[in-house]
């Protein structure tokens, strides 16, 4: 897979080196680029935002450095459809992202993510975005970030460890909070007693069957109590 991230802080990124995802770079199982949007202007002070029109508080995106960039990141309109990208800009007012969508996502051969600043970005560079790729606005919840560069890290540790190869065992995978729409069941390791707690009998018995219908429990139990939601999902 290749990932293109764009931001006006590049070294945001630094930490996607590190880990599972900065060995997937090195065998090259994933292709990441981070740019600086700033390479694609063209005046002295390297300037992305000017005022709103309408007025209002704060500073918005200027749409022709993402033009440019989308231009060279993407290709031109009229690529074929299975070269074009999804392009991906986090937004409050977005989609909700959850593990479907990074299960959805990693299947996919090329994503681009375009980090937003200030307001937000000149709503007419989605538009121009929409001919070179599909596009998904994607929130990671209901509140709002100064950027888009920790909702960017969060999806892209996401998705690309379900590309496979990322993570060792695939198995760790399946058994995952969220995988199968519940929270994932309590983990134990030695000692098997810890300042007079002791792990659960039934993980010590020996007994595969019986622990996996006592995880399946712990998960409904679990769910219930914290994210009783996704049960009604």
């Amino acid at each position: 897979m290749r990932i293109d991230v764009v931001s006006i802080f590049p070294s945001y990124f630094d930490g996607l080196t590190l880990s599972l995802l900065g060995r997937a770079q090195s065998t090259g199982i994933l292709d990441l680029q981070v740019h600086d949007l700033r390479d694609w202007t063209h005046d002295r002070h390297r300037t992305v935002d000017d005022t709103p029109y309408g007025g209002g508080a704060g500073m918005v995106m200027k749409p022709e450095p993402w033009g440019l960039a989308l231009d060279q990141l993407a290709g031109l309109p009229g690529a074929e459809p299975a070269a074009r990208p999804t392009v991906i800009f986090p937004s409050p007012a977005g989609e909700v992202f959850r593990q479907s969508t990074a299960r959805e996502l990693a299947e996919r051969e090329h994503l681009i993510f375009g980090c937003g600043r200030y307001e937000g970005i000149d709503e007419r560079v989605f538009e121009e975005a929409a001919t070179l790729g599909e596009v998904r606005l994607i929130s990671l919840g209901d509140y709002v970030l100064n950027g888009g560069e920790v909702a960017v890290m969060a999806m892209v540790e996401a998705i690309g460890r379900l590309i496979p190869g990322v993570v060792g065992n695939p198995e760790s995978l399946v058994e995952e909070s969220h995988e199968d729409g519940l929270l994932e069941y309590p983990s134990y390791t030695k000692p098997s007693i810890w300042r007079d707690r002791e792990v659960p009998p039934i993980l010590l018995s020996g007994n595969h069957g019986a622990i996996a219908a006592w995880r399946r429990e712990q998960q409904l139990e679990r769910t219930r109590r914290r994210r009783p939601d996704l049960l009604d999902r």
